[in-house]
């Protein structure tokens, strides 16, 4: 295949790569003809640090850039190509201009694609005079490496079009996922469910960014913490992106914006680019504070309440902690509850615990050996720094447990990160706009996440997911956690999340 590739910059160079290592001819053009010479420079280096480390063979390196053809004009005539990848700015007005320009210059038969990762794919068709031609095919960055690209038909873009680009996408190695045009497409939308309630968490002064990120990694298995993650993508770019989603759905709750992020774009805290973000960049930065010595007493005896508490009990009864039995604690014992959804302060007030003494557990096994101890108000200092040595005991003299202490909320920090990632993606798989088996292949891919989301909801199940969900609307609320159909029925009907369901259209 012909291809020719509009605009020169990361992007358009990491397709032009792709597409000409995959065999087809590329033409790359950009209105700056320095950036096209840059960029096939660039490309040279690649393939040549492929042939280093043994990826390629040097003739095929060769090959392939020989298929990379640089082109003075972008409005240049092309009677064989068949495909165009646009790769400008993010600006419609700027797009429109040059699909106009190239559908005066090629024929009819050429297909257009728009690499837009936040633009309507339908607003940028309706600029030409036959908009069934053009789809969004939206690759991320790095080209090469980020093996999964969107497929995105307009409202008026021909079906067999999505079927052209799929083929090609996946016979020159990547995976494709159709997505419907929404705000955000699919991987954008579904990578708010971590970043939105991590902010929602810090504004609650549950715990800091570096605390918040520590939990994600070490409970969730996350290779990122959220901050930690706004810090590499950019906050500049992470707010648009949550404030256009926000505002596309129409002010959908679960995808609420924060206000801690208008100040810090303001203030030019953007992240690893500006030097500081969440965190400090650079020579001078200063390192990130270590988390707190475990100082308590891990002898202390301790209780363990709550019908969620069989398994901390074993867990801490092989670590050779002093845990009680009976109706209640001891004077000198102090207090763990394991909450799903709920908070210790409720506990204390339902089961009549004493409060400077009981403490929140999150009950979610973790993929690393890190434990999260929830204090409340009334919580007693030296009974808190107890509790946490008790449980940073392991068993059979394995590693200690590291230990979180954050403020007692609803569901705890993993809970919520993991509902809310599970929720979002589960109101995408609700409203048709990409299927389940597309929703967790794409943010896999694209966000690195250990499971797909809809994958990792049925690994905690989706009756026990729904009663999270419930209980985290009741205790607090808010509207952003109100579980979605999808989840409400497959638990009721003992479906997996992942599971399609039976549609109208199937029983037609």
């Amino acid at each position: 295949m012909r291809i020719r590739i509009v605009g020169a910059g990361a992007m358009g160079r990491g397709i032009a790569q792709w597409a000409a290592v995959a065999g087809h001819t590329v033409e790359l053009c950009d209105v700056r003809t320095e950036a096209v010479t840059a960029a096939v420079d660039f490309v040279r280096s690649m393939l040549e640090r492929a042939v280093q480390k043994g990826r390629m063979t040097s003739g095929d390196a060769a090959a392939a850039l020989e298929r990379l053809v640089p082109l003075d004009d972008p409005w240049a005539g092309g009677p064989d190509v068949e495909l165009v990848v646009e790769a400008v700015r993010e600006d419609l007005d700027t797009k429109a201009e040059v699909f106009g320009k190239l559908e005066q210059a090629l024929p009819d038969s050429t297909v257009f694609a728009t690499n837009t990762s936040s633009l309507p794919v339908t607003r940028i068709a309706a600029s030409l005079r036959d908009p069934g031609r053009l789809a969004g095919l939206h690759f991320f960055n790095p080209v090469p490496l980020m093996k999964i690209v969107e497929i995105v038909p307009g409202a008026a873009t021909r079906p067999e079009i999505p079927r052209v680009l799929t083929a090609l996408v996946e016979s020159c190695g990547h995976r494709a996922v159709t997505v419907a045009d929404t705000p955000g497409f699919l991987v954008n939308h579904a990578g708010r469910g971590l970043v939105t309630e991590a902010l929602a968490l810090l504004e609650e002064s549950v715990a800091d960014p570096a605390g918040i990120d520590r939990i994600a990694r070490d409970v969730l298995g996350l290779r990122m913490g959220p901050f930690e993650l706004m810090d590499l993508t950019g906050l500049d770019v992470t707010a648009a992106v949550i404030d256009s989603i926000w505002q596309g759905f129409r002010h959908e709750d679960r995808l609420r914006p924060s206000f801690l992020t208008p100040n810090r774009v303001t203030a030019g805290l953007h992240g690893r680019k500006t030097g500081q973000g969440w965190f400090a960049y650079g020579p001078e930065a200063p390192s990130p504070a270590p988390e707190a010595p475990v100082t308590g007493d891990a002898d202390r005896p301790v209780f363990v309440a709550g019908g969620e508490g069989d398994a901390l009990r074993n867990a801490l009864s092989a670590a050779g902690a002093s845990v009680e039995s009976g109706p209640g604690p001891s004077e000198g014992a102090v207090v763990l509850v394991p909450v799903w959804g709920t908070t210790a302060a409720a506990a204390v007030a339902a089961l009549g615990l004493p409060a400077s003494r009981t403490f929140g557990v999150d009950p979610l096994p973790p993929a690393g050996r890190r434990r999260v101890l929830a204090v409340t108000p009334a919580s007693g200092p030296a009974a808190a720094r107890d509790a946490r040595a008790v449980l940073a005991r392991a068993a059979d003299g394995g590693e200690p447990y590291a230990v979180s202490v954050v403020r007692d909320t609803a569901g705890s920090v993993a809970q919520r990160l993991l509902a809310s990632v599970v929720s979002v993606a589960a109101s995408i798989a609700e409203r048709s706009l990409a299927t389940p088996a597309d929703i967790d292949l794409a943010v896999t891919a694209g966000l690195g996440y250990p499971a797909g989301p809809l994958a990792w909801g049925d690994r905690i199940g989706a009756a026990r997911l729904l009663d999270l969900q419930r209980a985290l609307h009741a205790t607090t609320g808010d509207p952003r956690h109100r579980p979605t159909r999808w989840l409400t029925e497959r638990a009721q009907l003992g479906l997996p999340l992942t599971d399609p369901g039976t549609s109208p259209a199937d029983c037609a």
